[in-house]
């Protein structure tokens, strides 16, 4: 089978891509796979695997059976490289346009969770759509044009208490976040975030456990569903540093975590795949509320990362599957819904 993995990318997460695409090197089975790769630089310019410019990139990714994008963010987790993958009809891994697309805007993802009744923190989201202007839509979707000290003043009001989360709409790996303990540092975390995005998420702070699942299948073949994994981040919350550059940080598999609990997240996590339409894979986070246990969600990720320290294959290499199976599966699930 003709295979072809791309990778790089323009967005932040541009590394993290060139390290999982090692690692699924080094542990795919080459005897099923003729592999070439399709190299994107940060400058979106696509290099063949001799680092040869690829000038018609539609037709050089025709001639393969199945393609696997190991793209984070911007530009190919996002629905956008799925979308070209569709116009040329062939396989790829992971989920389609629309889930991809989702799931990259969480704030779009939150509107449509909401409607499930799938449990979140409190949020705002808001849109910058002038110089000195934000819309946002209320609870009873009353549209508000307001300036930077007015929605600090909507978010005191709704979240009410610190630490606050505020985040790039469209990012991953925790890039573009910064963690609010006081009113006074909200519109710098503000600005920050608009640095990677025009839309901007503002969460309320769970204090308590982050946790992650993994999820593998889609509606035509069923899902399979991971224990819960919990991260101990070796700083603040899980950045960017601590989760690839700090070697203090740790993750668990399985958290020790509550039967019942475990199960609740479990069922959050297929319920909220399903609402968004997912199909292929995903990697879910959830919060578990300090003295409460109350589960929140936090996102989904339609593409995590594939490196040897990843929670995603190792949360299913813990469900039973060897690194080269979940590669195999994958492919699989990728030829099946075509």
């Amino acid at each position: 089978m003709k295979l072809c993995i791309i990778y790089g990318g323009v967005s932040t997460e541009h590394e993290v891509s060139v390290w999982s695409t090692k690692s699924i090197c080094d542990n795919i089975d080459k005897d099923k796979y003729k592999i070439k790769k399709a190299f994107i630089s940060k400058e979106g310019i696509w290099y063949d695997e001799h680092s040869n410019e690829i000038e018609n990139v539609m037709a050089y990714l025709k001639q393969f059976d199945v393609i696997f994008p190991m793209l984070h963010g911007l530009y190919g987790e996002d629905g956008t490289i799925q979308g070209l993958f569709e116009m040329i009809n062939v396989p790829y891994v992971g989920c389609k346009v629309l889930s991809s697309s989702i799931c990259m805007d969480k704030g779009y993802a939150n509107l449509i969770f909401d409607q499930y009744g799938i449990s979140q923190c409190k949020y705002i989201y808001a849109k910058k759509y002038k110089t000195s202007e934000y819309l946002y839509f209320d609870e009873n979707n009353i549209e508000h044009n307001l300036d930077i000290d007015e929605l600090i003043e909507i978010t005191i009001k709704k979240i009410k208490k610190f630490p606050m989360f505020v985040k790039p709409s469209n990012s991953g790996s925790s890039v573009g976040i910064t963690k609010v303990y006081q009113k006074e540092d909200l519109k710098k975390a503000i600005l920050y975030a608009l640095k990677f995005d025009n839309k901007i998420l503002i969460e309320e702070g769970i204090i308590g456990r982050e946790v992650e699942i993994a999820i593998l299948g889609s509606n035509e073949t069923g899902y399979e569903v991971s224990t819960v994994g919990e991260i101990i981040s070796a700083e603040d919350f899980y950045t960017y540093s601590a989760k690839y550059e700090n070697e203090k940080s740790k993750v668990i598999i399985p958290a020790k975590i509550d039967k019942k609990v475990l199960k609740e997240i479990q069922m959050m996590a297929e319920k909220a795949f399903k609402a968004v339409d997912g199909s292929g894979l995903a990697r879910i986070d959830f919060f578990i509320q300090e003295g409460t246990n109350k589960v929140y969600l936090n996102e989904i990720n339609t593409m995590p990362g594939f490196t040897n320290i990843s929670m995603y294959p190792s949360l299913m290499m813990d469900y039973g599957y060897t690194y080269s199976e979940i590669i195999d599966k994958l492919i699989e699930l990728a030829i099946k819904s075509k």
